[in-house]
Parts: C-alpha cells; structure tokens; sequence
C-alpha cells in the first residue's frame, strides 16, 4: 500500500471513531439534559441521601432492610432515598417537560351522575293486544274474503261469510211473533236469538228489515297483522272453532337484552330511548314496561321488555334497534374522566397530580361508568387533579422507585382486621426476633417459594419450635414488608 493511500485510510478512521465517540458525547448530554425526575436539591447531603430500605422493583411492595440480590429475581435489590417531600413518595417531572410527555389533567368533579346504558334490542308484537275469533254457533263457510296470514288489516275487515241454518228458523219465528204484536213472546224470541250467537246488530237488522239473514260476516275487531286464518269455503265450523286471531300495530314492544352485571339498575317506568336503522335520524321514546324473571344461561343477559307506541304502524316485529337506558342516581358523587382510571386486574388507580410537578399513584374505589366518566366512591377528593393522559409512563416510574399506590382515607391499624397469606415451609433459622424460612410459595401474593427471612409479629411465636421444624406460615402485609403472625408445626417431621 502507498504512503499516500495509507494516510488517506488513517485519516478515515480517525474521523470514523471521532464521529462514533462525539455521537455517543452528543447522545449523553441530550439525555442528561432531560432529567426524569426533578432535581434533588439534596443531592450532596449524606443525611438526606442514606437509603430508607432497598426493595426489587418488580415486587416494590415488598422491603428489605439491607442490600443484596432480590429473592424473586436474578437482580440486585434496589435502594430507596429519602425524597424530602414529606411521608408521601412520589413521582417529581420537570414542569418543562410536562407538554413534551403529553401529560394532561383533569379535575376531580361533584355532581349528580346522569348514567346510560346501551344495549340492543328487537321489536316484537304487543301480545296484550290481541284480538281471536271464534265461531259462536255452528254453520258453513260459503265465502272466504281475499286475506292471507300476514296481511296487515283495518278495523272491521271482513274475513268470511258463514250460513248458519239455525239463524233462519229464529229469525223466522221472531218475525212471526213481530207480526203478532205479543210483546213478551217477542221479548222471548228476541232472547233466543241472542243465545244463539247471533250478534246485537244483525238482530237489530233483522227487526229493522223484516228479513230473515241467515248470513254472518266474520270480522276483524281492531286493526293489525292477521296471524292465523283457519276458514275455507265449504269447510264445516262448529261452536268455539278458533276461525282468525289479529295482533294489534298500534303500540309493540322493544325485547331488550341487559347484561347481568347491570340488571340491578333497572327500574319499571324507567325512560327509554330507541333508534332503529330503518329510520335514521329518529328517535324514539318509551319506558320499561316489564322485566322479566329469567336470565338467559347462555348469555348471561337479562330480558326486559320496553313499550313504544306505534300510532302509523311502520314499527314491525322483527326490526333491531339500538336502546339506551337512562338512569339517573338522583345523588350528587365524585367522578373523574374514565381515561384517567388504572385498571390492574385487583385494583383501581389513578395518578394523583400534586404541587411542584410531583405525581403520585392513589388507590380509588370505582361507582358507575357512563359517557366517559367513572363515579368515585373512596379515595379522591372533590378539586383534585388526576393525570388523564400520560398516567401509564407515570404509573411504571412510580413502580419502578417502589412508590405503592394507597387509599387516601387510611383506616385505623389497630382495630383493622389482617388479611393474611399461607404457604408450608421448614424453619432454616429462629430467634425471638426474626425466622428464616425455606418456604412454598404464597399463592395470594404471587410469590414464589424461596428462603426467606421474616420478623417475628411476637416472640412467643419461637416458642415450642426448633430449626428444622415444618410449620405452616401465616404472614401479614404491613408497611415494612412481610410480617409472621403465625407459625403451626405439622404433624411429620423430619
């Protein structure tokens, strides 16, 4: 290679590695320059700056009073500074960072708390108005008018002509009695045609005419969708012979399916509001006229019944709709924005907005959801700050410095019932004070069997026991970790 060439080459990579290191140079100072936290004004103080405890960032809730390798993962424990801010850890972002990370705000709201709740739903007939025809009397069909199931009819329709030759020697006899000018006898006649089915108007036709009309017309005594129709020319009916049934159109119902979880919020008369995608643009209003008594297995829905009115007839069975249930509390509760609540599967969160750009995780208890807003029923205050956007970066920070999240409202610890966690074990270790044990795994907490050293809640616990020993553990979660309440020997031993 020539001088040349190799100068050329060495001056390349003496560019390349200045680059690569003034990149890294340039990297370093942009990430110094945004700080995720506020600066600790502290920072040289050795009295501010001695660790509290140390704790592994991904159980933060558990504590240690000394450094070391976290029992739950193959990493060091973490230590926790004092962050001067009083009692209360929490998050610190610099103010001028706030837009940058999309951080957003919202108050904490009293109000009454207007709910709805949307569910779908299918028109269906009105089954209490319905209207069957029956034959009265015994005859011939002789004419069938030009209706088939499903016709939709007005009131009065004629469906069939039917002679009843038991109507014509009545009629004539009444009409010989008329002649005659016998008021009772005619009274009597008059009676006996009432008895045998004959309706008041042919009756009072027949008197009125003087002419025998051994003819009925069946006809349809409201209007609406004709059902059945079991008449034929020539066809023999005979008295209580079901001859026509007619559903009504002028009121249907709304069959509603409300899933179970919400079906305690449901109330008779409660207002309805219902749109249907054959007519957009319309809405329409009713009120639950019935719920109800079975839910169904399957879908774990609750049936009830809504009742619109139908004065033109252009709801028909069958069509969809979308409903929604207004209900209203009548009681003035806290609400957030539904964006600003942390979900985690056991609890609720939100992140909690304090002064000096300083953000901590609070753990609330949740009230009813509707239209983007979360009732609260514990752990907020009404004119609060909640973090509404950003809240999960915020959320991991605060894990990740083993800030845990806690209810506002803190209950008396003496009187405040344990909950306590078991698990089987074998002592490794056991003084007045403490135990360390080789214990299974604390399937409440999630916690996987490891060994352990535990504080003792009493000394008396030690006592009858020696290393070795198997025991069944009952711990305690308190604000220094894990604490033994209970140690019971098992029966086998080693």
């Amino acid at each position: 290679m020539s001088l040349k060439k190799w100068n050329g080459a060495l001056l390349a990579g003496i560019s390349l590695a200045l680059g690569v290191a003034g990149g890294y140079w340039f990297a370093d100072q942009r990430l110094s320059a945004v700080p995720a936290t506020a600066p600790d004004q502290s920072r040289n103080s050795p009295d501010e700056r001695k660790a509290l405890y140390w704790y592994d960032p991904m159980y933060p809730q558990q504590k240690f009073d000394k450094p070391g390798k976290s029992p739950f993962m193959d990493m060091q424990l973490v230590p926790q500074y004092a962050s001067g801010a009083g009692d209360r850890a929490s998050v610190s972002i610099d103010p001028s960072l706030t837009q940058n990370l999309g951080l957003r705000l919202a108050t904490v709201t009293r109000g009454n708390f207007d709910s709805s709740l949307d569910v779908t739903g299918a028109v269906t007939f009105n089954e209490r108005d319905v209207a069957v025809i029956q034959a009265r009397t015994t005859g011939f069909v002789e004419r069938v008018y030009d209706h088939a199931p499903g016709d939709v009819l007005k009131a009065n329709a004629a469906l069939a002509d039917i002679l009843v030759p038991e109507w014509a020697a009545a009629q004539t006899e009444f009409l010989a009695l008329r002649r005659n000018g016998d008021a009772d006898l005619l009274a009597a006649a008059r009676q006996r045609l009432r008895l045998t089915g004959m309706p008041p108007a042919l009756i009072a036709q027949v008197e009125r005419g003087g002419k025998v009309q051994p003819y009925l017309t069946l006809t349809s005594p409201i209007a609406g969708v004709l059902q059945e129709l079991n008449v034929r020319a020539g066809m023999t009916v005979a008295t209580g012979d079901t001859l026509a049934r007619v559903n009504g159109l002028s009121s249907v119902w709304l069959a509603v399916a409300v899933p179970e979880s919400d079906a305690g919020s449901i109330t008779l008369g409660q207002p309805v509001e219902a749109r249907l995608p054959a007519f957009p643009g319309t809405t329409l209003s009713g009120k639950v006229s019935a719920i109800l008594p079975e839910t169904n297995p399957d879908s774990r829905t609750l049936r009830v019944r809504v009742e619109l009115p139908n004065p033109d007839g252009r709801l028909r069975p069958g069509m969809t709709a979308q409903v929604r249930l207004n209900r209203s509390t009548g009681q003035s509760v806290l609400w957030v924005p539904s964006e600003a609540v942390i979900r985690t599967g056991r609890r609720a969160l939100v992140m909690l907005a304090e002064d000096a750009g300083r953000y901590r995780p609070v753990e609330v208890q949740l009230g009813q959801e509707s239209d983007g807003k979360t009732a609260i029923s514990k752990g907020l205050e009404e004119g609060q700050k909640v973090v509404t956007s950003g809240q999960f970066l915020l959320d991991s920070e605060a894990s990740l410095k083993g800030i845990v999240a806690r209810s506002e409202e803190v209950s008396a610890p003496d009187t405040a019932p344990f909950s306590f966690h078991e698990a089987d074990g074998q002592i490794v270790e056991i003084s007045d004070k403490e135990v360390t044990l080789a214990h299974g795994p604390f399937k409440t907490l999630g916690m996987p069997g490891m060994t352990m050293t535990f504080p003792l809640a009493s000394p008396a616990l030690m006592q009858g026991l020696k290393t070795g020993d198997k025991v069944r553990i009952a711990v305690s979660q308190t604000d220094d970790g894990l604490r033994v309440e209970r140690l019971d020997k098992s029966g086998s031993q080693p």
